[in-house]
């Protein structure tokens, strides 16, 4: 008898594909139950007990990109393995919050709930606990009845900045929302995405094509005249366009940049692999004889034979 070798992975995806969702009494237990492990823990572990808001912080951006990873490759049991250690996070901030009295757990559900209630008046709420038609959220009351329904999801966002604009505590400007220590090429799309929010964009989107020729022209006379200063300046200018023209075309620009950083890392890790394989070190090869490495690669990728 053929002996088959069976993948943890494939394992995971039989016994999930018919595994029952949990109910909401399930899911409330579940994580009373991890909430419950994380106070003890920081209680008891010395490690927890140590920790403080700053020095978890370089924890929660790794735990954050790791979770992007796997959102990226849309390898599903990671994404619930990284969706559990960003939240473990969130309760420990909490958790921290309420050692000061600032705020718990609740707080944060419950605030988190009433701003998305608040700013979607077009749903109907009644009858739902924090119902915005019997608050006022922010110095604000937003009802059903008197808001305009928002049919397409350009519309569901424009309502939403302006709602974000209304409130007392909201953003004092359009672009005050974007978080400054966002990477630049997401906090370039955001501020984009914001600014075409409240009417601030191309009539239409074939229009950005110009722009970006534009700016790669302007781009090319700085850096024949080799001003770093004015190259660099340039090169933002058209990297920004780029971005345009990608939110235009609705593509995000972050995933499709690593999807290209992880095509290149792919293919050239076969060429060093190869090159070791045949017993010849990369610096020692002419870049024809790794192109054509490179070349092999992209076939074996195009076959299904490269991951």
């Amino acid at each position: 008898m053929q002996n088959y070798e069976i993948s943890n992975e494939f394992v995971y995806i039989c016994i999930n594909k018919y595994k029952h969702m949990h109910t909401k009494e399930d899911i409330l237990q579940a994580f009373g139950r991890l909430l419950d492990v994380q106070e003890r823990l920081r209680k008891e572990c010395p490690w927890d007990r140590k920790q403080t808001n700053e020095s978890l912080r370089s924890n929660t951006i790794e735990e954050v990109y790791e979770l992007c990873d796997a959102l990226l490759k849309d390898d599903r049991r990671n994404i619930c393995k990284e969706l559990g250690d960003v939240m473990e996070h969130v309760l420990f901030y909490s958790i921290i919050g309420s050692e000061t009295n600032d705020f718990d757990i609740a707080d944060v559900c419950n605030q988190e709930a009433d701003k998305l209630m608040f700013r979607h008046p077009f749903i109907d709420w009644t009858g739902w606990t924090g119902d915005p038609k019997e608050q006022v959220n922010n110095g604000l009351t937003a009802t059903a009845e008197d808001a305009e329904i928002p049919t397409t999801e350009q519309a569901v966002a424009e309502t939403w900045e302006q709602i974000k604009q209304r409130e007392k505590d909201g953003n004092e400007s359009v672009l005050s929302g974007v978080p400054a220590a966002l990477p630049s090429m997401i906090k370039a799309f955001r501020v984009q995405e914001k600014a075409s929010n409240v009417g601030f964009d191309w009539p239409q989107r074939e229009d950005v094509w110009k722009k970006v020729e534009e700016e790669l022209d302007e781009l090319k006379v700085e850096l024949k005249k080799e001003d770093r200063d004015h190259s660099t300046r340039e090169l933002g200018d058209f990297f920004f366009s780029v971005i345009n023209a990608a939110r235009l075309y609705h593509l995000n620009p972050e995933n499709a940049l690593e999807l290209t950083n992880q095509k290149f890392i792919r293919r050239f890790n076969y060429v060093e692999k190869t090159a070791t394989k045949n017993q010849k070190r990369l610096k020692d090869m002419t870049l024809s004889q790794m192109d054509k490495l490179w070349n092999d690669a992209k076939q074996l990728e195009k076959d299904g034979m490269l991951t």
